[in-house]
This record gives C-alpha cells, structure tokens and sequence, in this order.
C-alpha cells in the first residue's frame, strides 16, 4: 500500500490535511472517514489497513482545528465549515469508475449524514458509527435552548467535556488517547456545541429524503452519543438499503474496542456487498 499526505486551503482560509492510502493493485472503490470530536485521521490506521487491504483506497482528513489542520482547536461556529472541507476530499479522491462510500463516526457521524443529505449524487453507499445525531442524555432542555444564544455570543465559552473513560472498555486506548499530542480534549466550546445541535435538529425532518444503502452501528453501551439516535436514522432514512446494528456491551469507539475485529470485518462485508454494480440507482 502506498500513504500520501494532502493539504487544500478551505473556504474559511485554513489548511486542511488529509492521508490518501491506496492498494498495491487497482483499487475497487473508495472510503473516505469522517472522524470524530477533538481527534484526529491517524487514529484510525488499523481501520484503513483493514479497509485497503481488501482493495479500497481510503482518504482520511483531520478536520478543521483539528489534527494536523489548520484553526482554532475545536472553535468551528458553522457546520458547512466540515461539509465544505468534506467535499473537497471528496472531489479529489473519487473516480467516475469505482463506487464511494462514506464513512462517520461520532461528531464525524453527524458531518457525514449532514454531508450526505446534501450529496447522495456524489456517494454509493453510507456507514455510521457511533453517530452523534441526537442531544445526549446529560444536556438538560435549558442547555439544549440556550445553546444557538450561547453559540453567537460567547463562542469561545467551554462547555462540557467528553468523559474518556467511555471511549472505550481498554484501558490501552484510553492512555493512548491522552497521550496522543494531535487529540485536543477539554471542554467542548459553545460555537461547536451550538453548530452541533442545530443540524441534529434538522435530521428528523430530512432523513426521509436519504436514499442510499446505509449501514448504521452503535455500540450498546455507549454513554458518549445516544444509540437511540441510531435507531431513529434507522427508522425515519427513506433507503431501503439499510441495516442497523447495536453492539451489545460495546463502548463509545467500536473500531477500538476488544470486539474490533469483528466491527470492521462487518464493516468489509458490506462494503464488498455494495462494492459490485454500485451507481448511485437508489439515490438518483
């Protein structure tokens, strides 16, 4: 396999970085991941292996304040700041002769239905995991209601802090987690927070307008994003293409937890299912 690093300027003025790894052979389709809140593209490296090693080129960015891009860590007040950068991955990466597939997790989730909602022309299929596209259960209605206020006047203002004890049921990743100088932890600032919600709340609305074959994964005993939210993806996403898995007694990051190697493997297997004959039909 062959790992080239990238970097674009975005709308907002910016660098983006992303890492594009590529097959030996020609490659059958592409995979490009969104990851999650305050980490970064590198995190997912055993993912990506997996994933080429089965024939897929896969582009991973860190997205805007984050990683090895540019910005404020974690200061985004627009939502169309990740979209827009996503795109251009997009763009970049994908070819008019292999099939794309998107792939979130977390917060990263929430940018790719966001992203996909927008651009099912440009994508063949959708993965989900662990995909914050409902409040969590500790924002109280109050902070639900004051967050777009605090989000326009005081964006800087942190907030809540994700607990990390909850990333995952191996002490291992946890450590490394705090050890890793590219992952930003802290209090989640009130622009992101308030960026966040809003488009959650547009996704009850919009899903019946998704069409492409989704695949959907949640870990049962997430603590950090609700699995109800992907119940609800499930439920309202006008695919008829869709399959929703919750992983019993699975933490927050499912591709980095004990059971790892059967997540992705379930991941590889759809993605190879969808791989042949993918043309955007469903979605067009």
């Amino acid at each position: 396999m062959t790992v080239t690093e990238h970097s674009f300027r975005g709308k907002h003025g910016e660098t983006i970085t992303y890492d594009v790894t590529a097959p030996d052979g020609e490659p059958r389709g592409v995979v490009v991941i969104a990851h999650g809140l305050g980490e970064h593209g590198r995190r997912y490296g055993h993912v990506v292996d997996r994933l080429v090693g089965t024939g897929y080129t896969v582009a991973v960015p860190d997205h805007l304040g984050h990683g090895r891009s540019g910005g404020k860590r974690l200061r985004v007040q627009d939502f169309s700041d990740f979209t827009a950068d996503l795109d251009r991955v997009i763009d970049e990466v994908a070819s008019d002769d292999l099939p794309t597939f998107l792939l979130g997790h977390s917060m990263g989730g929430c940018i790719a239905l966001d992203y996909a909602l927008d651009h099912q022309d440009k994508l063949d299929g959708l993965v989900l995991s662990g995909a914050a596209v409902v409040p969590g259960a500790d924002l109280s209605p109050v902070a639900i209601r004051l967050a777009p206020l605090l989000g326009r006047v005081a964006p800087w203002l942190p907030t809540t802090a994700l607990d990390t004890a909850n990333l995952s049921r191996d002490p291992q990743v946890i450590a490394d987690y705090h050890d890793d100088p590219l992952v930003t932890t802290g209090k989640i600032p009130a622009g992101l927070g308030a960026a966040m919600l809003g488009t959650m709340k547009s996704f009850p609305a919009r899903l019946p307008s998704l069409h492409l074959p989704l695949l959907v994964l949640h870990g049962g005993k997430d603590a950090l994003t609700d699995p109800a939210g992907s119940t609800m993806v499930d439920e309202r996403a006008g695919s008829t293409d869709k399959t929703l898995t919750i992983y019993d007694g699975l933490y927050h990051e499912i591709f980095n937890e004990p059971e790892q190697d059967q997540v992705i493997g379930d991941v590889v297997d759809w993605l190879t299912a969808h791989t042949a004959g993918s043309s955007n039909s469903e979605s067009n």
